[in-house]
C-alpha cells in the first residue's frame, strides 16, 4: 500500500511553531542543560573553568561559542561513566561504540531519555511517512550499537509493527521481507544494496517487494546512491542521521514530502557548523563541520560535541526546523592525497555513474617511496560480466582525475568481488600506509 503523506494534523506543535517560538524554547532548555554538565560532570566543570566560562554567561543562544568543545577524545578519557550527570544506578541502558581505533566511547540514558529517544525516532518515522499499524522491517544491528535499538523503539511508539531482524543473514531477510511485507525497512544504504543484490540473486524483482520506504542511516550516502536505490528497489529513501555521543538515530530525518535533508530536531539538539581548522563558527549555509549540544539529555549531556561530519545548516521547509545537507565526508575520514583532499563519497558519486558497475567499491591507500598511492577497486553488475573492463577502468580513472585532481589505478573485479558490509557500515577505505 502507499505509505501515506503526513497531513497538518500529524505534525507535533513544536514541528509548526515559529522561529521566536523555537529559540526561546533551545534557550531555556540550554541554559539547563549547561548548569546541569557544570553541576554534575567534574570534567564540564574543569572545562569551563579553564576556558573561564560558567553557565551564566550565556545570554543569547551564540554565547554557546564561548564553550569549550567536546570531542570524542573526551569520552574515551573519561571510560567508562566519568561523563555521567546522573548516578550509575539512575541509568536505565548502556551504549557504546565499537571501539575499533580504541576505547569504546560510551553513552548512558536514564529513563527519561529512552523515552525522548523513542519519541524523536517515532517523529523521524512519521516524518519518512510511517504511519500506526505500518510494519518495520529493522535491519540495523542490535546490541550495543544504537541503531537497532534505537530504531526498534522508536517504531513501536509510533504504533508501527516491528520485525526486529537485526543485520546479516541476507537470504532470511529476503525470505522475512517476502513473508511477512513489511511496509518501511530501517537499514544503512549500503546493506540495502545488499539486500537488494540477494533478490536478483534469488531470481526476484526487488522493485516487486512491499517495501515502501527505505529510512537509510548509519554512514554517509550520496544522492547518487539515494537514486539508484529508489531505481533498483521502487521505494522512497530517506536519510536518518544520529549518532551514539549525542542520542542514537533520531538526531534528525528528512521528511518525505521534500526530501531536501534531514529536518534536525533542534527542541532537543543545538546545531552549530564551525571551521574545522579554526573552531570558528560559520555562517547558515556555509559548509563546515557539524556540532551539536544536547538541550535535554540527563544521563550524559553533551557540549559542543565535535561530530567530524562535514555538512552545512539550510534553512526551514517541510517543518520549522533547520535542515542539514547530506553528510560530504568525515574530516576524519579525510584523505590526502599528493595534496589533494579526498572524501570516499566523492569516488562513490563517480563509480555510481557507470551503468556497467555494481555500486560497490573500496579505495585502497598505500604508500609508493615517499608518495600515497591510490587504487579504486569496484566491480562489474553480474548482467554485464562480459563488459570491456579495461576500456571502463579507464574511463574511470580519467573522469576522477579530472573531476576530483587526484590519479588513481582503477581495478574492476568480477560481479561480487567487493567485500559487502553484512553487519552495520561499508568498509569503503583500507588503509595500507605504515603508521
Amino acid at each position: 500500500m502507499p505509505v501515506k503523506m503526513p497531513a497538518p494534523g500529524d505534525l507535533e506543535p513544536i514541528e509548526k511553531a515559529s522561529r521566536d517560538e523555537l529559540q526561546a524554547l533551545q534557550f531555556e532548555r540550554l541554559k539547563w542543560s549547561l548548569k546541569h554538565a557544570y553541576d554534575n560532570v567534574p570534567h564540564y566543570k574543569a572545562a569551563f573553568d579553564a576556558k573561564g566560562v560558567h553557565p551564566d554567561d550565556l545570554k543569547t543562544l551564540a554565547d554557546i561559542a564561548k564553550f569549550p568543545f567536546t570531542t570524542k577524545k573526551d569520552l574515551r578519557d573519561n571510560y567508562p561513566f566519568g561523563l555521567f550527570a546522573v548516578p550509575r544506578e539512575k541509568v536505565s541502558r548502556i551504549h557504546a561504540s565499537s571501539g575499533t581505533t580504541g576505547k569504546p566511547t560510551v553513552v548512558g540514558y536514564t529513563a527519561r531519555d529512552i523515552d525522548t529517544w523513542a519519541n524523536l525516532v517515532a517523529r523521524s518515522i512519521r516524518a519518512s511517512g510511517g504511519r500506526p499499524g505500518d510494519i518495520v522491517h529493522i535491519a540495523y544491528g542490535y546490541g550495543l550499537f544504537t541503531g537497532g535499538l534505537g530504531a526498534h523503539y522508536g517504531a513501536e511508539r509510533a504504533g508501527c509493527t516491528v520485525i526486529p531482524m537485526s543485520g546479516g543473514q541476507t537470504e532470511k531477510q529476503v525470505q522475512l521481507i517476502q513473508d511477512f511485507r513489511p511496509d518501511i525497512i530501517m537499514v544503512t544504504p549500503s546493506y540495502m544494496q545488499v539486500i537488494i543484490e540477494e533478490f536478483a540473486r534469488q531470481g526476484l524483482d526487488p522493485r516487486e517487494m512491499s517495501v515502501q520506504v527505505g529510512i537509510f542511516g548509519a554512514e554517509p550516502w550520496t544522492e547518487a546512491m539515494r537514486r539508484e536505490i529508489e531505481q533498483k528497489a521502487g521505494i522512497d529513501a530517506v536519510d536518518i542521521y544520529g549518532l551514539s555521543e549525542v542520542m542514537g538515530p533520531g538526531v534528525a530525518n528528512e521528511c518525505i514530502e521534500s526530501k531536501d535533508g534531514p529536518v534536525i530536531w533542534e527542541d532537543h539538539f543545538y546545531p552549530e557548523i564551525i571551521n574545522p581548522e579554526t573552531g570558528e563558527p560559520v555562517a547558515d549555509g556555509e559548509e563546515g563541520e557539524l556540532v551539536f549540544t544536547s538541550l535535554t539529555k540527563e544521563a550524559l549531556p553533551i557540549i559542543r560535541y565535535r561530530t567530524r561530519d562535514l555538512t552545512r545548516l539550510l534553512p526551514p521547509t517541510s517543518r520549522s526546523m533547520r535542515r542539514m545537507g547530506k553528510i560530504v565526508g568525515r574530516s576524519d575520514d579525510m584523505l590526502i592525497i599528493r595534496g589533494v583532499n579526498l572524501f570516499p563519497t566523492q569516488i562513490e558519486e563517480l563509480v555510481l555513474q557507470e551503468a556497467q558497475l555494481s555500486g560497490q567499491y573500496q579505495l585502497v591507500v598505500s604508500r609508493e617511496g615517499l608518495l600515497d598511492a591510490v587504487e579504486v577497486r569496484c566491480e562489474l553488475q553480474a548482467a554485464h560480466a562480459g563488459a570491456d573492463v579495461s576500456a571502463i577502468a579507464k574511463s574511470l580513472q580519467h573522469r576522477i582525475k579530472t573531476l576530483i585532481g587526484v590519479s588513481t589505478k582503477v581495478v574492476i573485479g568480477a560481479p561480487d568481488s567487493i567485500e559487502r558490509t553484512l553487519v552495520g557500515k561499508a568498509r569503503r577505505v583500507v588503509d595500507q600506509r605504515p603508521r
